[in-house]
């Protein structure tokens, strides 16, 4: 019972802290050591073995995952620093109009995310052009908010075939799938996403507007619009978007040469290079980024003097990421040491639920306690995954669906990266999260419940 209150009580800490904007390393250790006393652990054990270096331990996980996070970060940054990205929001700015600020907003977030650049520059990308979208739409700015977390944070994470999200790779590494692992659902998902989330948004809208609400500047506006102008100056559009199109090439083109049979494991030359592309989900996608990154250089003449700076500011920005996401999973590690998490796998399992049904509510769930989808996913990937596999479950069908089930629940208030997007805009939960839960949240359980009805029907 004590432990069980102490699982409680763990979780709750570790949401508190986090809603408090307690650094999430120090709320991860803080809510693991009051798991681990309540449930008689030893601290030792559970701070230096299961939280760190278990199977489910923060370095553990950062290890595996390091060079993903490092490429991504800096394929990223030279992005963000050539001027490519502001380059490409200004575009499908201009050609949209202002009137459609929260279509422009996420489009241009979907695409930079979905062509590998990490959640994190893609906000700090859209924000300064944003401030002037919204004030020249009078655009209540935690709709803006939203539409930047449906684009980023939703259909290219967890859905789309062949996105290099870390999601995705988890998910791959772990049943030995790849990057396109239940193309069909994925897409159906993506679509249901997209148009819900867009509905909504464009509702919240009219509603606003006829309520009279509209774009109030905070302080972090003022700062941010004058990052602005420099995008301006940024290559040519066209040429901007050609690193994103490097990436996604590279990750697809394997796929592609395998699938319609131009390639095979026994073709000269291209074979091996083929099979070790598709059979490696974080190597691979790694190699993409550095492809896009060194594109970065060849392509832009007037960066090339920073690359090098870039590298290393890239460098830099995957460490912050990578270590929050690794201690979230650390928490996890010390949980799932518990008899009472043990306890609670086995009733998700016997819960009278068809298959896939069950993979979506124990993942949510995971993805729910440590804030992170991609946290749960690792979670469940070494815990539940070959349960369900036993029970008859395709791996490729697995893959998308607790990819998709990771992106739902994850993004309750405590979730490091809703904290961090209002953080970055000035914004405060009660401000904002409203829209952020219903497009994050909300839509994306009802296109996972949408997809496992799809694939149960046929």
């Amino acid at each position: 019972m004590l432990g069980n209150i102490g699982l409680l009580a763990g979780l709750v800490l570790l949401i508190v802290m986090a809603l408090r904007g307690v650094n999430i390393l120090i709320a991860a250790l803080s809510a693991s050591l009051v798991v681990a006393v309540t449930n008689g652990m030893g601290i030792s054990e559970a701070l230096l073995q299961n939280f760190p270096f278990g199977p489910l331990g923060a370095f553990s996980f950062a290890g595996k995952f390091f060079v993903l996070f490092l490429t991504g970060a800096v394929f990223g940054k030279m992005m963000a620093a050539s001027g490519a990205a502001g380059s490409i929001a200004s575009a499908v700015t201009r050609k949209l109009g202002a009137k459609h600020t929260i279509l422009v907003s996420m489009l241009v977030c979907a695409m930079l995310t979905y062509g590998g650049v990490v959640v994190f520059v893609v906000i700090f990308t859209m924000y300064p052009l944003g401030v002037a979208l919204m004030r020249e739409a009078n655009l209540p700015k935690r709709l803006f908010c939203g539409a930047v977390a449906l684009g980023a944070g939703t259909f290219t994470m967890t859905a789309l075939p062949g996105t290099p999200s870390i999601h995705n790779v988890i998910a791959a590494s772990a049943l030995g799938t790849d990057l396109f692992a239940g193309a069909f659902i994925g897409i159906v998902a993506a679509v249901v996403m997209f148009v819900l989330g867009m509905v909504y948004l464009e509702r919240q809208w009219t509603k606003a507007r006829a309520n009279g609400e509209g774009y109030v500047a905070n302080s972090q506006d003022e700062n941010m619009e004058q990052l602005a102008p420099t995008l301006t100056h940024g290559p040519n559009w066209k040429l901007s978007v050609l690193p994103l199109v490097v990436v996604l090439s590279t990750i697809i083109l394997p796929r592609l040469l395998t699938a319609t049979g131009l390639v095979t494991e026994n073709t000269a030359g291209l074979g091996g290079l083929v099979t070790f592309a598709n059979g490696e989900p974080i190597i691979w996608p790694s190699f993409a980024l550095v492809l896009g990154a060194a594109s970065c250089v060849v392509l832009f003449a007037s960066f090339r003097a920073k690359a090098m700076q870039s590298l290393g500011s890239g460098a830099d920005d995957a460490i912050m990421p990578l270590l929050n996401t690794a201690a979230v999973i650390g928490f996890g590690g010390v949980v799932t040491q518990t008899s009472g998490f043990g306890a609670f796998a086995q009733w998700v399992l016997e819960l009278p639920l068809p298959p896939l049904l069950s993979v979506f509510a124990s993942v949510s769930v995971v993805s729910a306690i440590v804030g992170s989808g991609s946290g749960g996913l690792q979670i469940f990937m070494q815990t539940f995954a070959e349960r369900y596999l036993a029970l008859g479950v395709e791996p490729e069908t697995l893959h998308r669906i607790a990819t998709l089930g990771s992106g739902g629940l994850d993004s309750l208030p405590h979730c490091g990266a809703v904290i961090a997007m209002l953080t970055i805009m000035g914004l405060k939960h009660r401000e904002a999260y409203k829209d952020i839960f219903v497009v994050t949240v909300a839509i994306p359980v009802i296109a996972t419940l949408t997809a496992i009805g799809i694939v149960t029907a046929f």
